[in-house]
């Protein structure tokens, strides 16, 4: 059957895909909506694939919190360059999939991606878009935290998100305070909340480090597991959220610093998401 512009139009105006794409579906389908409509979803999945080698290090973090800021997720949603993570459609996506994510509550990114999200999936919508834009789209990072409270920063654009979940208090000061460990966070990469949260591998790697330095420098051998120690704790101030320097006032601990502000205030887990 002959193929009307006003055919394509309401074709594009129902997908969001281009002109000629959808011409082509149409006369494929032989004019059957429905089936074009198929055929243009078939062809984003073989844009996924044929795109499954890319890189993605572009995109933007999304948040969600609820309204008394005890629980909040943050999702990466990432695509290959930058002027499609600042696409209106692309970012009306990633709004969506965070609600999603939040309301539905899926255990694993996999089970976020099979959650419904208007008449499909939320990967068939992730399928559809790449269908539209010809670049790879994917979801990287699905993260839920919950305590007495959780605190979002994002940062560099919507390219780093930082969620905290506190333990001790809520409130508004609570909130502030939450908001100046996630910059904290952002700006100093911190392995674990304190030295108990490091890994037994990197414990033994840097106390490898510190007994070489050691040896190297000339020190007798009885006091090289002492000064392996004493290098070990440096690097627990240096790396571990709790212990670290304040960065916006030298003369707190980060731990210190939030016992100033509620006493036995604490932050119980952490989450850093970059994108790129």
């Amino acid at each position: 059957m002959a193929i009307t512009a006003k055919d394509v139009n309401k074709l594009r105006q129902m997908t969001g895909a281009g002109m000629m794409d959808c011409k082509k579906a149409l006369t494929e389908a032989d004019g059957d909506f429905d089936k074009a409509i198929e055929i243009l979803r078939k062809k984003g999945q073989k844009v996924s694939a044929s795109r499954a080698d890319r890189d993605t290090k572009e995109g933007s973090v999304f948040i969600k919190s609820n309204d008394d800021n005890t629980e909040c997720v943050l999702i990466a949603l990432n695509c290959e360059t930058d002027f499609v993570g600042k696409n209106e459609e692309f970012q009306s996506l990633g709004n969506a999939v965070v609600e999603v994510a939040f309301s539905e509550n899926p255990v694993t990114t996999a089970d976020l991606l099979a959650l419904p999200l208007g008449d499909l999936t939320v990967e068939a919508k992730i399928t559809e878009l790449i269908g539209k834009i010809g670049e790879k789209i994917e979801i990287s990072e699905y993260v839920r935290l919950s305590g007495d409270a959780v605190v979002p920063y994002i940062h560099a654009g919507n390219k780093l998100g930082v969620l905290v979940a506190l333990k001790g208090a809520n409130g508004s000061e609570v909130v502030d305070a939450g908001k100046d460990v996630g910059m904290q966070i952002a700006a100093m990469n911190p392995v674990a909340v304190d030295e108990t949260g490091v890994d037994s591998s990197v414990v033994e790697k840097e106390l490898e480090i510190g007994r070489e330095q050691a040896l190297a420098e000339g020190k007798p051998e009885q006091i090289v597991d002492k000064i392996a120690q004493g290098k070990l704790q440096k690097f627990y101030k240096e790396n571990t959220l709790l212990n670290q320097q304040f960065v916006k006032d030298s003369g707190f601990t980060v731990a210190k610093y939030l016992d100033s502000v509620v006493s036995g205030l604490t932050v119980s887990e952490f989450k850093r998401v970059s994108i790129g």
